[in-house]
């Protein structure tokens, strides 16, 4: 199998955050035979034994469905299943190559490249209304300039973060003038459930079960939201493209599985994020649109583009330089463009 090529054009974006959970899964039994993937010789590749280390998480509903399935262990595949709860912990286990395969915003990916993680994105899971600044009543927050002298709870290096920063400047209010605690998505909620915050830069599906809990969406955008990444090392993409092919292939499944599906994912959404099915449904019906080009390019690098100097302005990242040289290697479409859904049919 050929090399990836790892150039592209432009990239900037966004995250999402929480921590990490170990499960693992064998190949499934009594299961379909799945077809092969062929060498550069034409002889087949077997998938049978090979091992793999991937991520599930509560804001990738597609890696839900794919872990219900078993798609990837009745293809063969000895897999790990690692738990990401956001963003910067799916980069975190990535860098420490807990897992080969994880899933973040497109922001957090770029911020992850630019400070020199050996990641590419794959795939595009989704398009997600997944962040917006959220508030409870007694705050006195009706409007993102009440902000304010605020006390604002935000994961740092995630989507819902780059959102909180894009809406300060968007409204005119600067990052020195509100007070960011750094907190997990879900303790963000839980701080401003006790009165420790007065704003919370939220996170689906977490940020639904908020919303049917009373609490406010005071400002939404779907513009600052980046898109779901599906980013590999690039120690794995070299080493096991057949098996990076086949994460691929079963993510197109697992598109289609779900659009044909929608009462379903979103059953094993509730399930795995021990959610209402009624919240549930808002995050995967209002929320996520899955009807989106899954190979990256063009449309990703337009959002991310925005983002890109904020890293540099924070001092996140040390250089503009670090930041294009990111832009220039993080995309690798080669698998995306070759997906075949109709593998784990």
């Amino acid at each position: 199998m050929s090399r990836p090529t790892i150039f592209r054009t432009a990239l900037v974006a966004g995250a999402a955050a929480s921590a990490l959970l170990l499960t693992g899964c064998v190949a499934g039994e009594g299961s379909a035979a799945v077809p092969e993937p062929e060498a550069s010789d034409g002889e087949a590749v077997s998938l049978e034994g090979q091992t793999l280390s991937i991520d599930f998480a509560t804001y990738n509903p597609l890696s839900l469905v794919i872990k219900d399935q078993g798609w990837l262990e009745d293809a063969g595949l000895e897999v790990t299943w690692v738990q990401s709860a956001g963003s910067n912990k799916a980069n975190e286990a990535l860098r420490a190559g807990a897992v080969e395969v994880g899933s973040t915003a497109g922001s957090a990916a770029l911020l992850a490249r630019s400070n020199g993680s050996p990641i590419q994105v794959i795939d595009i899971y989704s398009q997600p209304e997944w962040s917006a600044l959220v508030t409870v009543d007694g705050t006195g927050v009706e409007s993102v300039e009440d902000l304010k002298g605020k006390q604002v709870a935000a994961t740092k290096g995630t989507d819902p973060y780059f959102f909180l920063l894009q809406s300060l400047e968007a409204e005119g209010v600067g990052p020195e003038e509100i007070t960011v605690q750094n907190l997990q998505h879900a303790d963000g909620w839980a701080a401003l459930q006790n009165g420790s915050v007065d704003a919370w830069a939220g996170l689906d599906p977490i940020m639904a079960g908020a919303e049917e809990a009373g609490a406010s969406l005071f400002y939404r955008n779907v513009d600052f939201n980046s898109y779901g990444f599906l980013n590999a090392t690039e120690d794995f993409i070299q080493n096991k493209p057949e098996v990076a092919q086949a994460v691929v292939d079963a993510y197109e499944r697992a598109r289609a599985w779900a659009e044909e599906n929608p009462e379903e994912t979103a059953a094993i959404l509730a399930e795995v994020a021990g959610l209402d099915e009624a919240v549930a449904t808002k995050v995967i019906d209002e929320r996520t649109n899955l009807d989106v080009d899954h190979v990256p390019g063009d449309a990703q690098v337009e959002v991310l583009e925005k983002i890109g100097p904020i890293f540099v302005e924070l001092g996140d990242v040390a250089t503009q330089d670090q930041v294009d040289d990111a832009l220039e290697t993080l995309i690798n479409d080669e698998f995306a463009s070759q997906a075949d859904a109709a593998r784990f049919e």
